[in-house]
């Protein structure tokens, strides 16, 4: 095998001519003393025929602690994750660590594997995945051990670290908001169902009515775009309902236009709370109440989080999850019933 002109030979070029896994080769590499005989000489033979050189930064990192740390992601234009991701960024710079993303399709199994499969040729600290979805959430598992890791917007139980703001509670704050300006109770326009976000306001929406002995109205099905909100709008003004809350800010922009189109006027006919504050919500017509999400919290705590893991090692303890409070932003699009 020889390595294509003008591309530098890197290590899963000398995994596939050894017949070995990467991390394999980093072993041999790095002297590591559980490796087979045979093993390590059809590395190092396979490192002298492709006259493989390690990357000299990675190799200088092994005397001393890396300054970056990784994030997987994915490829999605959702207020809650891109806001997510700045606000661990802006996290890290404060720290004096630089960032290297992972961009993935789908954070599936096998995507993660991938990306951890980048990250560790880069050498980074520690990692960070953002994972709001539920098959995202079960591929966490395939993080090795050993690696500093934490989740965030997720719930992976005990054993990875996992930060995201108190979903459920911003729903409870939204619901109760309404009923304390005298509604009977209060429709949910919802997200996905394979979102643990969406999963989260719906429990939160859903409990608030039982605890305060309300009807629990069925849930209008919505997908976190304008659009759906919008399609929601004909359903809502059906029912004859006076509140209602949206799964996200996106969802009650169309629901705001929807209902408008349809003669019902906010907040004097129907109130409406979105969730997520996210910058055109004090501009929308009306100004619309929301749920706040600090992502600047949830990166510092993701990062705080991070490098404890990395500092303690091996010594670790369990993982301890923290939920970031929600706050209620009130505007001018709820008032009492008519």
């Amino acid at each position: 095998m020889v390595s294509t002109p003008g591309r530098a030979v890197v290590i899963h070029d000398v995994a596939r001519l050894a017949g070995v896994s990467h991390q394999t080769v980093s072993r041999v590499l790095n002297e590591h003393p559980h490796v087979r005989a045979e093993t390590r000489e059809r590395v190092l033979r396979a490192v002298e025929q492709l006259n493989y050189r390690p990357n000299p930064l990675a190799r200088g990192l092994a005397g001393r602690r890396p300054r970056t740390l990784g994030v997987v992601s994915f490829d999605t234009l959702l207020y809650g994750p891109a806001a997510t991701l700045l606000g661990i960024e802006r996290a890290a710079r404060a720290a004096g660590y630089g960032v290297n993303i992972v961009t993935l399709e789908q954070l599936d199994h096998a995507g993660v594997v991938t990306a951890l499969d980048v990250l560790a040729e880069q050498s980074v600290a520690g990692v960070v995945v953002i994972a709001p979805q539920v098959a995202a959430a079960a591929a966490l598992h395939s993080l090795p051990r050993g690696v500093p890791a934490v989740a965030v917007e997720s719930a992976v139980g005990s054993e990875i670290q996992a930060i995201s703001v108190d979903q459920v509670a911003g729903a409870r704050l939204a619901v109760r908001h309404l009923l304390d300006l005298g509604h009977e109770t209060v429709w949910h326009v919802g997200g996905p169902g394979d979102w643990l976000e969406a999963r989260d306001r719906a429990d939160g929406w859903r409990s608030a009515l039982e605890e305060a002995g309300r009807p629990v109205p069925p849930v209008v099905a919505g997908d976190w775009s304008a659009r759906s909100g919008y399609r929601a709008a004909r359903l809502v003004d059906g029912t004859g309902a006076t509140a209602v809350f949206c799964a996200n800010d996106q969802t009650a922009l169309g629901l705001l236009r929807g209902l408008h189109e349809r003669g019902v006027r906010v907040p004097e006919d129907v109130s409406v709370v979105g969730f997520d504050d996210i910058p055109e919500a004090e501009y929308m017509f009306p100004p619309l109440t929301t749920v706040r999400q600090d992502f600047d919290e949830v990166g510092r705590r993701c990062l705080a989080a991070l490098l404890d893991l990395i500092e303690a090692g091996p010594a670790a303890g369990p993982a301890v999850g923290s939920r970031v409070a929600p706050i209620l932003v009130t505007r001018r699009s709820t008032a009492g019933p008519p």
